[in-house]
């Protein structure tokens, strides 16, 4: 599992031990952020309504820093190691947007809780046809 963003910065070391990339999406996001996911339901909202945060970045990926963070370990580990399987896990693998980004980085699997399994079916089905498209 990819859970911290020393993960990522160093990603190309732990590429040759490892069959694949699992990103924990949650703890990457509280990690990267410097949010706690059990306290921000108490300030996220306000943070949203105040334009400080466009979205819940527990509900969709933070695209700018999570994400970078995400696209810097994928492109090293796979510098050194072609091949290398890439995967998430968490709420984030249920979201169609994050879907996309992940889908834009070649990712073979997603995990997500069981109610969004369809939400994830049908938005990486959307994501591959747009690439194929391009």
């Amino acid at each position: 599992m990819i859970e911290m963003p020393r993960a990522c910065i160093v990603a190309e070391q732990i590429a040759p031990l490892v069959d694949f990339f699992s990103f924990g999406t949650n703890d990457l996001t509280q990690a990267t952020m410097g949010l706690s996911r059990d306290d921000a339901s108490k300030f996220l909202p306000a943070y949203i309504e105040k334009r400080i945060f466009s979205i819940d970045p527990f509900e969709s990926l933070d695209i700018e820093g999570v994400g970078e963070m995400i696209r810097m370990a994928v492109t090293k580990g796979r510098k050194v190691k072609r091949g290398l399987e890439m995967g998430v896990c968490g709420e984030h693998g249920g979201d169609p947007a994050s879907i996309k980004f992940f889908s834009e980085l070649d990712f073979d699997t997603v995990s997500c809780s069981p109610y969004r399994v369809p939400i994830a079916r049908l938005a990486l089905g959307q994501a591959r046809l747009k690439r194929k498209s391009k």
